[in-house]
């Protein structure tokens, strides 16, 4: 692990629930001015990075020093309300679960406190060479318990 998470790990966990801000640009609408339903996911996508980021995990680094890389499995969606060119979406993250593999996280979509989307995404851990599942070590585990919601 890297120092940085060893540090994480030794000092209390910081706060854990993610929020990211997007907005939505004209790129990320269809022609009728909203966002493609598609796009979520990249939103979604973008906002466990950034909280795996936060935590003190670089997937780069995982994959190069441990083989160790995440892929979904697992989503499940519901639209709400269409999000449209130029609001500003919240996006928040939250560990549902944590397998020995796998984390299960809840995501929703928000603009100035309206649900628009949600999902349920199962990520899972795999050895990038065989394409396998793949245990996380005992300290990015602990870590991920750590942070569940």
């Amino acid at each position: 692990m890297s120092h940085h998470l060893t540090k994480l790990m030794a000092a209390d966990t910081p706060d854990t629930s993610e929020r990211m801000d997007i907005r939505v640009y004209y790129e990320d609408t269809d022609t009728g001015g909203v966002v493609y339903y598609a796009n979520y996911l990249k939103f979604f996508e973008r906002a466990r990075t950034e909280w795996l980021r936060r935590l003190g995990v670089n997937q780069s680094e995982l994959a190069a020093r441990e083989q160790r890389i995440f892929v979904v499995k697992d989503v499940e969606l519901h639209y709400r309300q269409p999000a449209r060119l130029d609001d500003l979406l919240v996006i928040h993250s939250d560990i549902m679960r944590v397998g020995p593999a796998s984390i299960r996280f809840r995501q929703r979509a928000m603009r100035d406190g309206e649900l628009l989307c949600e999902g349920s995404i199962q990520v899972c851990c795999i050895d990038a060479a065989s394409f396998r599942p793949a245990p996380f070590s005992i300290d990015l585990r602990t870590l991920l318990e750590k942070a569940k919601n």
